[in-house]
Formats: C-alpha cells, sequence, structure tokens
C-alpha cells in the first residue's frame, strides 16, 4: 500500500518492524524500490536478502531481473540467470523467461535475449514484445518488424494457443523500429492501424515515436505540423526531440520556436539551453551562444553518470566527494592525468 502511494520511507519502516522476514516480505520491499524507480537499492536489498539466508523465489528474481533491466546492470543479471538455473526444484516459468529477455535485450545482450525467446515454446504478448522491443532500441528494425508479422500470423496452432493480438507496448517497439529503419509511411501505417485494426488508443509515447521517426528522416517541418495537429498536448520530450534535430541540421528558426515552446514547460531545464549554444556554435553565432552559455553556467546542476563494477553499481557527478572510495579514486585518476600529460609532448604510441 505505501508503495502504491510512493512512500518508500514509511514501507520500508513496516519491513523493518517485522521480526520474522519470510521471503514474501524480501520480495514486497524489493519491488517497491523497482516499482518506484530506485532499482539500485532493490538491488542491494537483493543481496541483503541472501546475506541473511533467505531463498529468493520465482516472483524475487522476476523483480530482481527488471531492476538490472533498469540499470543496465548485465553482470548481476546474468548471475540472477545463473543461480535460477542452477538451483534444485526451481522452475523457470513464462513470467520468468519474459524477465530474462527483457533483461538481457534492455542490457543490449539481444543475442541471448532472443536465444532465449526461440526458446520459450508458448508465448504471450509480453513475451513478443520483449524481443520486438529489444530489436528495435538496438537499430534492428528488420528484425523487429519481422518478428511483428510473425506474432500476427502465428495462430500458434502446433502449441494450442489462442491467436496473440499487439498491446500499447507491442506498437512502441514497432514505430521505434520503423523509426531506425526510416519507414516513414509504414510507421504512419501502423499508427493508424493502432485505433483501426486493434482498438487501440495511442499514447503520448506513440505520438513521440513518429516525431522522432520524422525527425529522423530529416523532415523537421513535418514533424512541427505533426505535433501541433496531435489530438493530446506535447510534453516537453516531444519537443526537445525536434530541438536536437533542429540543431542537428542547423535548422535555427525553427529550433528557437521549439525552445520557445520548451520554455513554457520546463523553463528550469538546463539541456535545452545546451542544445541551443550548440546549434549557434555549428551555424557560427558566436555571439548568441555566449548568451546562452553564460545562462547555463549560472542555473546548471550537475549530471549524473553510473558504471557497473563487480555487480554494483555506482553513481558519480562532476567532482563527487561522497564515494567512499573516492580518495583512491582521485588517486588514480591523478596518476592516470600526470600519464597523459606526461605522453601528451608527441611521445605517445598506440600499443
Amino acid at each position: 500500500m505505501y508503495s502504491a502511494f510512493g512512500s518508500l520511507d514509511d514501507a520500508h519502516q513496516v519491513f523493518d518492524e517485522i521480526p520474522s522476514k519470510n521471503v514474501v516480505c524480501w520480495t514486497s520491499l524489493i519491488s517497491a524500490y523497482v516499482d518506484n524507480g530506485k532499482p539500485s537499492k532493490a538491488l542491494k536489498l537483493f543481496r541483503q536478502m541472501q546475506i541473511e539466508s533467505v531463498d529468493p523465489d520465482q516472483i524475487t528474481i522476476t523483480v530482481a531481473l527488471s531492476a538490472c533491466a533498469d540499470l543496465g546492470a548485465l553482470e548481476m543479471g546474468g548471475w540472477i540467470y545463473a543461480y535460477a538455473r542452477r538451483k534444485q526444484g526451481f522452475e523457470v516459468d513464462l513470467c520468468l523467461n519474459n524477465a530474462l529477455i527483457n533483461m538481457y535485450a534492455k542490457c543490449g545482450d539481444v543475442r541471448t535475449a532472443r536465444r532465449i525467446f526461440d526458446r520459450v515454446k508458448v508465448k504471450d504478448v509480453t513475451t513478443w514484445t520483449s524481443m520486438i522491443v529489444g530489436h528495435a532500441i538496438h537499430g534492428q528494425a528488420e528484425e523487429a518488424l519481422e518478428l511483428f508479422r510473425e506474432m500476427r500470423t502465428d495462430d500458434n496452432s502446433s502449441t494450442g494457443s489462442k491467436l496473440i493480438h499487439p498491446n500499447e507496448i507491442t506498437f512502441i517497439g514497432v514505430l521505434i523500429a520503423c523509426s531506425h529503419g526510416g519507414l516513414v509511411e509504414e510507421g504512419f501505417h501502423h499508427l493508424e492501424s493502432m485505433t483501426k485494426r486493434y482498438t487501440l488508443k495511442p499514447r503520448i509515447s506513440h505520438y513521440g515515436c513518429m516525431v522522432d521517426l520524422l525527425c529522423r528522416a530529416g523532415l523537421l517541418k513535418e514533424a512541427y505540423d505533426f505535433i501541433m495537429e496531435m489530438p493530446i498536448s506535447p510534453n516537453a520530450v516531444i519537443w526537445r526531440t525536434l530541438l536536437g534535430a533542429c540543431s542537428l541540421q542547423s535548422n535555427i528558426e525553427l529550433g528557437e520556436n521549439v525552445r520557445h515552446q520548451l520554455l513554457e514547460l520546463e523553463p528550469a531545464y538546463v539541456g535545452d539551453d545546451v542544445t541551443m549554444s550548440n546549434t549557434y556554435a555549428a551555424a557560427g553565432m558566436w555571439d548568441e551562444k555566449v548568451v546562452v552559455r553564460n545562462r547555463v553556467k549560472q542555473r546548471r546542476a550537475p549530471g549524473c553518470s553510473s558504471i557497473e563494477v563487480e555487480s554494483e553499481v555506482h553513481e558519480f557527478v562532476a567532482a563527487d566527494k561522497k564515494h567512499p572510495q573516492c580518495r583512491v579514486i582521485y588517486e588514480v585518476l591523478g596518476g592516470m592525468a600526470m600519464n597523459m600529460k606526461t605522453y601528451g609532448n608527441g611521445t605517445m604510441y598506440a600499443r
């Protein structure tokens, strides 16, 4: 209940007050952190659960894999998969297979995701969708669209399963594939088929995919017109997609128009000023660039980077001093900087 309302501190307090915690208690708290966008904390709890000798079940493993997918923690996800395979009496069901496909695909190991997908005999819409999206987000447009065609034509007669219909997320994968493949007409066809063939109502994410498709195809004016004619109000992400395309194509006039739209939606977001600064620089408009850059320096918040080391995800910001190993890290960085200065006088060679 606390998790559903986003009250993680209250949820964790209730968990701490339970005198004897079983696998359901642990799984509930881990799931709470995953559902509320804190996958790193969820994985820490998963490890703590094992330290306290509580064996995870299929649901726990599925939730932990979702956390790995959100973080891109491939090494940790692979360890969890190996654990599930070697644990005696542990049955890998369809939900777990779907979680594995999703994890490997989002973490970039599309080949392993496809191998698991092909091995699953009875697939549901989540199975198909996870693999379609996996191919699509990694630029494998042809593979994604071919799977979508198979999904619609395969009646699964050999397994006795019913015909599977795509859902809203399936179409996100399809539209992403069209975007990467430059298939403008096919993208509009699939968007139209959502409502006419499958009675699905396109969401803001589907319209965002169409804007990205038009931008990638270089059709910036068409993308702008599409946004203005959308049946729902565009969000900042959609406008930001067009702004990025304007920067790449040095379309100053349209870029300034889009920046004005973004100022009304998210005036404090600094990244848009950075994009406009780069746009002005590419066009040789140095005075405009300086004005925007000065504005950025006055209110920019630090960006965050993350890296997975030995199955643990570490997060950093610029000039970070909060990491427990920061002293050692800065010593290594200092040594690297000295080496680069030493070899930066023309004596550096590729080895």
